[in-house]
């Protein structure tokens, strides 16, 4: 073999050989851990060991009497959206329904009745308008993967037959939903704030598309509304949403519903970490947008290495529950910006959250 050859050969096999520890050493690299749960003790919260409902315990007979106050014209907007197979949606996350029988029974008796049902096969608590409950977002800590109030999530899984998960035992959705929401509803028209019509999805720490504490405050006092407070549900409004307008979603096409869907799922504007622990400093109860997350994603005030934020400080941290993917156009049309809003879970027993369709009355 000639001198520039094996030269060659011994060149090209250490290159390999880099790369391949290169990706081994990937491979191997640990999973990242984050131990703020345990060393700043997000555990036990305010409401004791035994919680399992978090923020909604702030609610009291005078705070809904007071949200039931703001009810003027005697108007109702039902804030949520469709679910349908063509919607967009986090990931892998699917919606399919079909028909067992057409009718699915009957004739019954001398009236000759019919009937028609459904099956449907989702992440029942994770389409559409969806609400995070207890045990839909926990931390990786050192010692484990930490779930809101101290709670250890194999610890937690409820099983069946086989060890099977079937439910999330002291983290579902059912123990808020035996409280519910009525509150004071604040939305927080970002878009108008910024002179857009529509925040743009951030690609870096000063986006625009990041709406941090003291533009919370700046918006709520140029909406000329009472500070947010104690027992408040907060919204934001940023646009991103009317990507998929319920009006009009059922007539486009399947090319505009693909283009949309993908610009939708592309990254949206939201909350900065600022604003929510600024909400969670008023102890507010609930949040809220037209967006898959209300976090700013993929860049928050941190940059793009930290992960919807807001749900770790908020959900687990504090048990701020958290609801998205709303429609805000009747409220927006009238310029009501102060409302009740009144929410209950459905009471799935385990459930990650629930899909529903909030109503604003104003």
């Amino acid at each position: 073999m000639a001198r520039q050859s094996l030269l060659a050969l011994v060149v090209c096999l250490a290159v390999l050989g880099i790369v391949g520890v290169s990706r081994m050493s990937a491979q191997q690299a640990p999973p990242p851990v984050n131990d703020k749960p345990l060393t700043e003790k997000w555990a036990p919260t305010e409401w004791g060991a035994n919680d399992k409902a978090g923020s909604v315990n702030r609610t009291t007979p005078a705070m809904v009497m007071k949200a039931l106050r703001l009810v003027k014209q005697g108007k109702v907007a039902t804030l949520g959206k469709l679910y349908h197979s063509s919607i967009p949606a986090f990931g892998a996350r699917s919606w399919s329904m079909s028909f067992p029988g057409t009718p699915a029974g009957g004739p019954f008796g001398k009236n000759a009745l019919i009937y028609h049902e459904e099956i449907v096969t989702t992440e029942i608590a994770q389409m559409s308008t969806q609400f995070d409950g207890p045990g839909h977002i926990g931390v990786r800590t050192s010692k484990g993967d930490f779930m809101y109030n101290g709670r250890w999530r194999e610890q937690t899984y409820e099983r069946g037959n086989g060890g099977r998960v079937v439910g999330m035992g002291d983290l579902g959705v059912e123990w808020v939903a035996e409280k519910g929401f009525v509150c004071r509803g604040v939305l927080l028209d970002a878009p108008a704030y910024r002179g857009v019509k529509r925040l743009p999805i951030p690609k870096d720490a000063k986006s625009p598309g990041i709406i941090s504490a003291a533009d919370v405050r700046a918006i709520v006092q140029k909406q000329g509304l009472a500070e947010i407070g104690e027992g408040d549900c907060v919204f934001i409004y940023t646009g991103h949403g009317d990507l998929w307008l319920n009006a009009e979603w059922k007539g486009l096409s399947p090319a505009e519903k693909a283009k949309r869907r993908d610009e939708f799922t592309s990254g949206e504007p939201g909350f900065g970490l600022s604003a929510c622990e600024y909400l969670a400093e008023r102890k507010i109860i609930l949040t809220g947008g037209d967006t898959s997350a209300n976090d700013a994603q993929p860049a928050g005030e941190q940059g793009e290495d930290f992960a919807v934020p807001c749900h770790t400080e908020m959900q687990v941290r504090r048990g701020i529950w958290n609801i998205e993917n709303l429609e805000f156009t009747q409220l927006l049309k009238d310029k009501v910006y102060e409302f009740a809003f009144v929410w209950a879970p459905l009471k799935i027993v385990g459930g990650t959250g629930s899909p529903g369709n909030p109503i604003a009355l104003y």
